[in-house]
């Protein structure tokens, strides 16, 4: 186990399930380098709830399966090891990130984010969610509690400002309204029985 705390590393991954017989792991990338990852690197395996506890672990092996990275690490022999894995967030220490260009921006420093669209407040970033389509989805809450998943396309967005943690978008019109779940009011308000008018 490694000491630290969660802003001393960088989530890289997150292994959603085991793989295969003999210890391997699949994972959703959360990193805009897919060949960040190497055979022999080094990797922190933190899990949900455990902010001080993290694995270290060797890269054995890896190959990419559908839309996840398989892994096979050092050490991990068995579904029962692999098992230990699942949900754990795959991580490095902050001094190792990799150089970013200027256009990129890792999806850990998204979250807390305030989002704009048009220039018009839409709320603040809690997640980042992968897997439901080519880019990744941004849970988006605005200040009366009420979530809007939006796509975090290049075709979407104007600026990234994570140093003042503002992300401003352009996103087409009726999306908002389209990509945000009904709420507990507007679902009462739906269960009303509509009312006939008299003649």
């Amino acid at each position: 186990m490694t000491p630290g705390t969660s802003d001393d590393f960088i989530t890289l991954a997150r292994v959603v399930k085991t793989q295969g017989r003999r210890g391997e792991v699949a994972a959703e990338v959360h990193s805009d380098f897919p060949g960040r990852f190497t055979e022999g690197m080094r990797l922190f395996a933190l899990t949900p709830g455990a902010e001080e506890a993290r694995r270290e672990l060797q890269v054995e092996e890896l190959w990419p399966h559908k839309e996840l990275l398989v892994l096979k690490f050092k050490g991990v022999q068995s579904i029962s090891d692999a098992e230990s894995l699942v949900r754990c967030e795959l991580q490095v220490p902050r001094s190792e990130r990799a150089e970013l260009a200027s256009s990129w921006n890792y999806v850990s420093d998204l979250v807390g984010c305030s989002v704009l669209d048009h220039g018009m407040a839409v709320g603040r970033i809690e997640d980042v969610q992968f897997g439901a389509g080519e880019a990744p989805l941004l849970i988006v809450a605005d200040n009366r509690g009420k979530k809007f998943d939006v796509p975090f396309a290049e075709a979407y967005l104007e600026s990234v400002d994570v140093t003042g943690k503002e992300v401003r978008m352009n996103l087409p019109r009726g999306m908002l309204e389209i990509n945000a779940p009904v709420t507990n009011d507007e679902k009462r308000e739906q269960a009303r029985p509509a009312r006939g008018k008299k003649n």
